[in-house]
């Protein structure tokens, strides 16, 4: 009798297993059907023997056991089948999903204890790991070769991911079907280093993965597998992911927020453009920060006694409520807020961003006289060493952050940004050469800190090439109409004594 409105569902992964299929779908725990409401779905992946067929007839065999046989028209491979059962999951709203495989490999008998960290709300995924055993896996007979490169493997992936676990390699997996829900999983290979790729997905979106020891068994079933090629395929899709990470080679499938802006987050702590931007403003003064993003900036600038304005696209999240005011708008629409007032006025990560920076900045000139005032710029540099090498690899990858952020319109130079403001009529007082941010991606430990040192090492040498962001701070100038126009005042005014 069912004890737990849950639902399982079974999902065997079944090509060319005509001599094991009717055995795996026995040995399934029949408690699994009492204590849950359980489905067994087989998936054959167009095989070419009676795989199919001996699933058909276990059904009519078996009335009282819930099960679906699926046979796809087209070959799949090995992680589109998975995406078949994923989808079939997903659709019919099942809670769990336990990847079995159709050849026996993995003992179904595990299942209960598997599921149970799931069930128990522990994990969002649970592997079964042939090496969480010392040497279990060789005794279960796992030729020795792989047995190696498993390890080796496994080992390159953790360091790489910033990972623990035991192995990344085995097929026997259970997943809550609202974690799978959310990470494209339909954007992977159909090839065996799926299963990889579904990791760093998971890992991405911050779930938990649990490991538990499982058996192993190594029979006469044949391996398709081409243990080479699925070693370097496995070791690519694990350095594209680090790049992913690093913002320098941007992967949409392992992106499970690709609408959100917490990327934006303050840079604090060591050399950065946020950074060097408060360290620009004195304390006290009247600042217009344009484009804020979330409202760090202002929030730290508040600190310092400012009085700030801030314009951005969205509400502030990080922001004080009180001693900073926010005014919502595009700014590529005519600017709302006048800038008269203010000493200071930020465009921080924001040009960049804009349809039309040169109007915007020659609208921006035209609302100054003579006072004096400070705009602080930063941008990224798109000739930063790293775009320059990939563009020698025929690469030019918009993402989600970084240089090429794909909500970026216009990329600047050191000399283009320079034109730029020299155009709208700014002097600039200062240009430097920005590190990229190490501390956010290694760790604001001794890598992070050796990274960083090197960067602005470099910087001091070749700043064009070195350089990850351009921060400028430069001087106002009014526009010619109001130096005219205050020029017929002057005329009509009495002379000086």
């Amino acid at each position: 009798m069912t004890q737990n409105p849950q639902r399982v569902l079974v999902f065997v992964i079944a090509y060319e297993a005509e001599a094991s299929l009717a055995s795996v779908l026995d040995r399934i725990p029949r408690e699994l059907f009492e204590h849950f409401h359980c489905e067994i779905l087989v998936v054959d992946d167009h095989s070419t023997d009676r795989t199919f067929d001996i699933g058909a007839a276990y059904r009519r065999a078996h009335p009282d056991v819930p099960m679906v046989v699926l046979r796809n028209a087209v070959n799949q491979g090995y992680g589109g089948n998975q995406k078949v059962g994923y989808y079939y999951a997903v659709r019919n709203g099942f809670d769990f999903v336990a990847m079995v495989h159709g050849d026996g490999r993995y003992a179904p008998e595990e299942l209960p204890r598997l599921l149970a960290p799931l069930v128990a709300g522990e994990a969002d995924a649970v592997f079964g790991s042939r090496m969480l055993t010392a040497f279990g896996a060789i005794e279960g007979g796992m030729p020795l070769y792989k047995f190696v490169g498993n390890r080796v493997l496994s080992r390159f992936q953790n360091f790489a991911l910033r990972t623990t676990f035991s192995e990344f390699h085995s097929g026997y997996r259970i997943y809550s079907v609202p974690a799978l829900a959310a990470v494209r999983f339909d954007l992977n290979t159909n090839d065996f280093h799926f299963d990889t790729e579904i990791i760093i997905q998971l890992l991405q979106a911050g779930r938990r993965i649990v490991e538990l020891p499982i058996p192993t068994y190594y029979g006469n079933e044949i391996s398709r597998v081409n243990g080479m090629l699925y070693a370097a395929r496995v070791a690519r899709v694990t350095l594209q992911a680090v790049a992913h990470r690093f913002g320098l080679l941007y992967q949409r499938r392992f992106d499970p927020n690709p609408s959100d802006n917490t990327h934006y987050s303050l840079k604090l702590g060591y050399a950065s453009s946020h950074t060097y931007a408060i360290d620009a403003v004195p304390a006290g003064s009247r600042v217009l920060d344009l484009g804020s993003g979330p409202g760090g900036i202002a929030r730290e600038l508040h600190k310092k006694g400012c009085t700030v304005t801030v314009v951005d696209a969205r509400e502030l999240s990080e922001a004080p409520s009180v001693g900073v005011t926010c005014v919502v708008q595009d700014l590529d629409e005519p600017l709302e807020v006048d800038a008269a007032p203010f000493d200071h006025i930020l465009l921080l990560d924001i040009i960049e961003h804009l349809r039309d920076p040169e109007r915007f900045m020659d609208d921006l000139r035209r609302q100054f006289d003579f006072e004096p005032r400070t705009l602080v710029v930063s941008t990224p540099n798109v000739a930063f060493i790293v775009q320059r090498f990939m563009l020698l690899l025929g690469q030019f990858n918009y993402g989600k952050a970084g240089i090429l952020d794909r909500t970026h319109t216009r990329l600047f130079t050191f000399a283009g940004l320079r034109r730029l403001l020299r155009d709208a009529g700014f002097r600039n007082l200062e240009m430097r050469g920005v590190p990229a941010p190490f501390p956010k991606v290694f760790g604001n430990g001794w890598l992070g800190r050796a990274a960083l040192a090197l960067n602005v090492a470099l910087i001091r040498l070749l700043p064009t090439w070195f350089s990850y962001q351009i921060f400028v701070t430069a001087e106002a100038t009014p526009c010619v109409d109001f130096v005219l126009d205050s020029a017929r005042r002057y005329r009509t005014l009495p002379p000086p004594p």
